[in-house]
């Protein structure tokens, strides 16, 4: 009796370790916490943790330039919280540095704030953070923070479903279903689902714009952009004397081949000209100036683009991101970031932070910057008021791809530009196909030049359900929002912040109905999943506007 008393109640504390939830949500991104309140909304127990301390990844990270795309496809709880966006934009005392008659009401080509229909798509990352702490509190979910899931052995499975997962910590979540919704796919490569890094070759998924694309140059990143080429050696023109900082010397591969390269990452930092809202940019720990050489050659040949891509939000602040072709987009220092431990991760982003503000301490002090972009710099500054807790710096990466899911049906540029046809809808993208750099290499001349920066116009686009879950089989009760079943290219367009809160509502949907029926992830009727989508306001078809001149307006069917 004593033996079995005493087995009895280590069973009961064994238990009593992991919390048990209908739905449980790793990773507290936008798409994240709009999974969770999707989840309540429909009566289901559900817990967001993971290693975030502040909730809504780049939505609050500094990405408050939304890339939006055709906003009429962006419904449900995404287009939710643009409203909350909105709605804290009509309190006075959110406009402490600026009076909302000042500040102005463009950003990508369409009004800012929106007020025919209540939303608003450009905002300071404080502002978004407290919308996405607003939901917590106003759904009571329940976030843990600053936790890591034991990516070597905190998944446990029966056969082909998750039965809980364990944190370094040692905390452990029990669940029916469970979703992954970070930029890196953690979740998901621990469960052992197949997956992809880095670009597919064209001849893979019978794409044009994956694989390496030597010799194409979209946009503005790279060196065509100048009036004279610049030598990437130390003496110009002496491949002897080496080769200046931040340049491969790895063989390119060849055009519309395969690599497991991924495009750069940055932050997209914030900064304000306001002088009792500024704080000079900080040398940073670790500052070497030989790291910019390159971009004093780039001064040198005239180049005068520094601050294109300052693009304004409200109170005096910026959302900042790469522009040029040595700019914030830290090219070639991020290939293994998706695989790495979390202490190389760690690592990995404190070159970016200190190449990051170097750039900036740079541009604003080094004598060899052109005097009028300096002057210019130095109007500039981190805002007192952001991202307090870290340096005023952004907490959270623009990991622009990690890993990709391998899923029941894979999102490739054919579905985006319609060449193929897109099965069961459960929400829909529309900006363009856009990969950043992804090399940095010396052309056969003997110059530098940058590869891999992409951009092909689109109309809307459906999204499968079967990108959103793994192949049947390989993980039953297992959803990903964030890390979804696509080639590189097509998630150059997919990977937006819009996008993933929409697939984070229509995740936690298929989820719940899963629960219902006890059925797996792959099997929910996709019938009664759209039923629902639609019901609760998400965007599954677009009609293309009729043409000018036949007094027709674009629609969008819910």
């Amino acid at each position: 009796m004593k033996l079995a008393s005493f087995a009895l109640l280590l069973a009961l504390i064994g238990s009593s370790r992991a919390a048990d939830y209908d739905l449980v949500i790793y990773g507290g991104t936008s798409a994240g916490v709009i999974a969770a309140v999707q989840a309540k909304k429909l009566g289901k127990s559900v817990v967001v943790v993971g290693p975030d301390k502040h909730l809504g990844g780049l939505s609050s990270g500094g990405l408050g330039f939304t890339d939006t795309g055709n906003k009429a496809v962006i419904g449900g709880l995404a287009r939710d919280f643009y409203h909350r966006i909105w709605q804290e934009y009509q309190k006075p005392g959110t406009w402490k540095w600026q009076k909302p008659s000042e500040y102005g009401n463009k950003g990508q080509g369409t009004p800012a704030m929106d007020g025919e229909n209540r939303t608003m798509w450009i905002f300071e990352p404080s502002v978004a953070e407290r919308v996405f702490e607003d939901y917590v509190k106003e759904f009571d979910l329940p976030v843990h923070r600053d936790e890591w899931l034991d990516r070597a052995k905190g998944v446990k499975k029966t056969g082909a479903r998750i039965t809980s997962i364990t944190m370094l910590s040692g905390k452990s979540y029990t669940g029916k279903m469970f979703l992954d919704a970070t930029y890196e796919g953690d979740l998901m490569a621990a469960a052992g689902v197949d997956y992809h890094v880095g670009r597919e070759a064209n001849s893979v998924y019978g794409e044009q714009w994956n694989g390496v694309q030597v010799g194409v140059l979209h946009h503005r990143h790279h060196f065509g952009v100048l009036k004279t080429k610049i030598s990437p050696f130390v003496i110009p023109g002496d491949p002897k004397s080496g080769v200046l900082p931040r340049i491969s010397t790895a063989p390119m591969g060849a055009y519309g081949s395969g690599d497991k390269l991924v495009q750069a990452y940055c932050y997209r930092y914030c900064v304000t000209d306001h002088p009792e809202n500024r704080i000079p940019f900080p040398k940073p720990d670790g500052y070497d100036p030989k790291q910019y050489e390159l971009l004093v050659r780039i001064y040198e040949a005239g180049w005068k683009e520094t601050f294109d891509k300052f693009d304004p939000i409200p109170n005096h602040k910026t959302d900042s991101n790469n522009h040029g072709p040595f700019s914030t987009d830290n090219i070639g220092m991020n290939y293994d970031y998706p695989e790495a431990s979390y202490e190389r991760r760690r690592e990995i982003l404190a070159e970016h932070r200190t190449y990051q503000q170097g750039w900036l301490y740079f541009i604003a002090n080094d004598p060899r910057v052109p005097k009028e972009t300096q002057e210019r710099m130095r109007k500039w500054g981190l805002p007192k008021d952001e991202f307090r807790d870290n340096g005023n710096w952004p907490h959270q990466i623009y990991v622009r791809e990690a890993r990709r899911m391998v899923g029941q049906f894979v999102m490739t540029e054919n579905e985006l530009t319609k060449k193929k046809p897109t099965p069961d809808s459960v929400g829909m993208g529309s900006y363009g196909i856009d990969s950043h750099n992804i090399q940095r290499y010396i052309t056969p001349e003997g110059y530098v030049q940058n590869e891999g920066d992409i951009g092909v116009g689109i109309t809307p686009y459906a999204i499968a359900y079967g990108a959103l879950v793994p192949k049947k089989g390989q993980c039953d009760n297992l959803f990903v929002s964030v890390a979804v079943s696509s080639s590189h290219i097509a998630f150059g367009s997919i990977r937006m912040e819009p996008v993933f809160m929409i697939l984070g509502q229509s995740t936690a949907t298929a989820a719940a109905m899963a629960i219902d029926a006890n059925l797996a992830a792959q099997d929910v009727p996709y019938a009664k999943l759209r039923e629902q989508l639609r019901k609760d306001g998400q965007v599954l078809e677009y009609t293309n506007p009729v043409p000018a001149g036949k007094g027709a307006k674009a629609k969008a069917k819910e």
